[in-house]
Parts: C-alpha cells; structure tokens; sequence
C-alpha cells in the first residue's frame, strides 16, 4: 500500500506504507474516492500543521474527504460489518485523519481508529456513488459556516473565494431560500462555476471595485458614519488579508461576518471602525453536527452536488492531481480509486 505525506515545506511524497492491522475499536476501510482539499495544499506549503509541524520529525499523511467500503472492523466495534459502505467524519477521529495525525485518506487502506456509527463512520445510502459521498465533508463545511451565519431566507449574501468551499455555500445558501448571492473571485472560471449552483451575480475581483458592485447590487444604508453597503452576511472563504478590513469597512450596523478561510499571518483591523459598524463577526471550522443532514440532501440532490467536482484522477497520478488542484482553472479535485 501506498500513503501519501508531507515531509517538509513543499515536500510531498508517495510512499510505500505497511497495512496498518485494526485493533477492536477499529475499522480498517478500502478507500475507493477522496477529495483534495485547500487545507491540504496549505499543509504543504506549510510543511504540517500544529504539534505535528512544530515537534514532530516523521511524514505527516494527507487526506480527510473520504469514502469507501469497510474491510476490516473490530470486534468491540457495534454496527459496522466488512463490506459496508462508509463515509468518513475526520473531525470525530480520534487520530485527526489527515490534520496532524497518524492517519491520511490518500491511501488504499484507511485505518480509522475508535469507530463508531453516526460518528466517525457514516452508511452511505443505496444508490450514491463514492465520489458524491466523498463530497460530504467539504459540504459539511460549508453548511456549518452558513448555520454560523444565522441566515434567513431574505437575506442578501455575498461569499467571498468560489474555490470548493465557498461553492458549497453557495449550494447551501441557494437551498435555503436566499434569492441574491453573490460570488467574489480573481478567477472568471470559478465564477462561472458559482453561477452554476446559484449565485445570482458574480464580481470578478481584482478587476472590478468590489464595494461599488455590492453597494450597485445590494443597496445603500446611509448611517451617521458614512454611506455603507446593504448586504446582510458576508461569508469569507478566500483568506485574502484584505477582506476583513474591507468588509469592516463597508458593513453596515447588524451586518454579519463569518470566516471560514485559514489565515497564515494575523491580519490587522480598524477596532475603532469596528465599534462604528456595530456589526458581528464569528467564525467556522471543520463540520461538527452537520453530516447527517449533508448526507440526506446528496441522497436527494447529489447530481446538483456534482457539479462542484471539476476534475477526477485516479490515485495513482496523485501528484498530477495536485497540481490541477492548485489551478485557478479548477474547483474540487477527485481521487478515485481502483476497487479494493
């Protein structure tokens, strides 16, 4: 078997790896489809992430957004039988599956430790293929920001980066009845995959003044400090530093912000401006609760989902993958993999 991991900043590699042998709280699982995620290529510009970046000298291994079907599970394990197709949640791993752990899903064989049913280890329902499955991750990421953003179906949005992430909320923000989302971006084909799912309009940033367009689009709220924009939530998933100090900037009072977007550096702002705004801000991370009602809605509405995939490649050109991934001429990038 082969794994995939992180030996440096920039270093990745395919290395050989011995089975890993399921203990009895264990699940032993054939990958069969995973999802490359931004997370994973900032770990590898980082080199890793957290104590396995800053203590830790051995590889770290990649991977998270997985599927496949169980080969082994361990006898104190209840629920869960060999042959069972499966979803995993990484964030209830207890190994962190790869985020730091011992564990990546860029493997053929995923070892999932301490798993439980409806917790680390989802059924996938009858009729869904793998690689929609393996979609429930990302999508669960983008519900939980949107759930942190408390929105309402007459709200207007605006997401800010249409890379996976930020499509899935514009999924999301569509299936809850908004009718005006908006899709911020530097790339026209990201854009154009956003106008897909849902969003109404879009803004090519970099190229267009994005404060104009929105106050264009949204309206204006004349307030005793100034002349801001309408747009009721702003959902960050670029992680470009200037977007917090410019949605400071122009969010008018009760406004919302939500970031989901990993930031490298601190990223300075305006408190005093801030106070003026009277606005929220929040943040999102990882998909705590969510999987359940992500898994129900690809059930129903997995074809829709599907657009999100842009490209598939087979995990033996994982490399390759890689790089199409970090194009701006893609959106998710899928490994599939040979049946197991």
């Amino acid at each position: 078997m082969r794994v995939l991991n992180i030996h440096g900043p920039g270093d990745v590699r395919l290395d050989p790896a011995t089975p890993s042998e399921a203990g009895p709280n264990d699940v032993l699982l054939s990958v069969a489809a995973c999802g490359i995620c931004g997370s994973d290529l900032s770990y590898i510009r980082h080199g890793g992430v957290g104590r396995r970046k800053a203590t830790d000298k051995a590889p770290m291994p990649l991977g998270h957004e997985a599927a496949g079907v169980v080969i082994k599970a361990g006898g104190a394990v209840e629920d869960i039988k060999p042959g069972m197709r499966m979803i995993v949640n990484p964030t209830t791993a207890v190994s962190l599956i790869g985020s730091g752990g011992d564990e990546g899903a860029f493997t053929e064989r995923l070892l999932v430790r301490g798993a439980q049913r409806g917790v680390t280890l989802y059924p996938i329902p009858e009729g869904m293929d793998f690689e929609i499955a393996a979609l429930a991750e990302p999508l669960t990421v983008s519900l939980h920001g949107v759930n942190r953003g408390q929105v309402q179906p007459s709200d207007k949005a605006v997401v800010f980066g249409a890379g996976p992430i930020g499509l899935g909320m514009v999924l999301w923000l569509k299936r809850r009845g908004l009718t005006d989302v908006i899709a911020v971006d530097l790339y026209p084909y990201r854009l154009e995959r956003a106008r897909s799912l849902g969003a109404t309009a879009t803004i090519l940033a970099g190229q267009e003044n994005v404060r104009e367009r929105l106050a264009d689009m949204h309206g204006h709220k004349h307030t005793r400090f100034g002349d801001l924009v309408g747009t009721d939530v702003y959902f960050d998933t670029a992680g470009a530093r200037s977007i917090v100090p410019d949605v400071i900037h122009m969010a008018k009072p009760d406004a919302r912000l939500v970031i989901t977007a990993v930031y490298a550096e601190p990223v300075e702002i305006d408190l005093v401006l801030f106070l003026t705004r009277e606005m929220h801000i929040t943040s999102a991370i990882g998909s705590p609760i969510e999987f359940p009602e992500v898994i129900a809605m690809l059930a129903e509405h997995g074809e829709e989902a599907r657009r999100l995939i842009s490209h598939r490649l087979a995990f033996d050109d994982i490399m390759a993958a890689l790089d199409v991934a970090r194009s701006p001429e893609s959106s998710k990038v899928m490994i599939v993999f040979p049946p197991g």
